[in-house]
């Protein structure tokens, strides 16, 4: 019997490769799809005023049928979208440290990170990376190799990308109640960013969501507790059950 597909969506400025800590631990009971993002990786940069719905189109035809959709920051927004306008591809959806409905202060805490990227990518990287790792104990190696992929990115792109990122979840709002798949909204306790909050507002606007915190992370939850978030992955999907590393919220 084959495995059931998994679809992992990465954050703006990343690639596949956040994916690999937790690619590794699902391979023996999943096959694991982890496409780059339009503009991303070693696909061509995107279009001067890039939309939502067409980086969800630039990988619909990585999604199989049936998958179990999961995306981080960004690329959860990408699943939403993809979850909202082709069903028929999700069986279930996850959203890893993603935004929702941003307030007032949200939403301009992210634009200045915006204008910070448009005066200085370079800055902006770095700034990120302190944002994401800073006391999270994660391999100083790890640390570097994303924020080598940050800077190898089309700045103009990564631009265009990350104004979606700033943007699209107000977009998406107003449509969240009609995704009918069940969903999983999971954050880290300590992000900064994609805050509990924002996990408790994903969960109460889909039709069919729980919330999961999971204590001791950051924003890199995929990357900084690989074990912890695959279990919470996992049992909702249906494989296993918690051991405590998951708090419901």
């Amino acid at each position: 019997m084959s495995k059931p597909t998994v679809v992992l969506l990465h954050g703006v400025g990343l690639d596949h490769t956040m994916w690999e800590p937790t690619a590794a631990l699902l391979a023996d009971r999943f096959t694991v799809l982890t496409p780059d993002l339009p503009g991303h990786g070693n696909r061509p940069p995107v279009r001067d005023g890039v939309t939502l719905a067409e980086l969800a189109a630039g990988v619909v035809d990585e999604i199989p049928a049936g998958s179990h959709l999961v995306g981080f920051s960004l690329g959860a927004l990408v699943a939403q979208h993809v979850a909202l306008h082709r069903p028929e591809l999700v069986a279930t959806l996850t959203s890893v440290s993603s935004v929702c409905e941003r307030t007032a202060g949200e939403r301009a805490s992210v634009l200045a990170r915006l204008r910070t990227a448009e005066a200085d990518f370079a800055a902006s990287a770095a700034a990120s990376l302190k944002r994401w790792y800073d006391g999270a104990g994660v391999a100083p190696d790890r640390v570097a190799r994303t924020g080598a992929t940050l800077l190898a990115n089309d700045v103009a792109s990564f631009l265009g990308c990350y104004r979606v990122f700033a943007t699209a979840d107000a977009d998406l709002a107003p449509d969240l109640a009609a995704i009918g798949v069940r969903a999983l909204a999971v954050t880290g306790a300590d992000d900064p960013g994609s805050t509990p909050e924002m996990t408790r507002r994903l969960a109460a606007a889909l039709p069919d969501c729980r919330a999961v915190v999971v204590p001791r992370a950051r924003h890199m939850l995929p990357v900084e507790r690989p074990e912890a978030f695959v279990e919470c992955l996992t049992t909702f999907i249906g494989f296993i059950g918690f051991n405590g590393e998951c708090a419901h919220v």
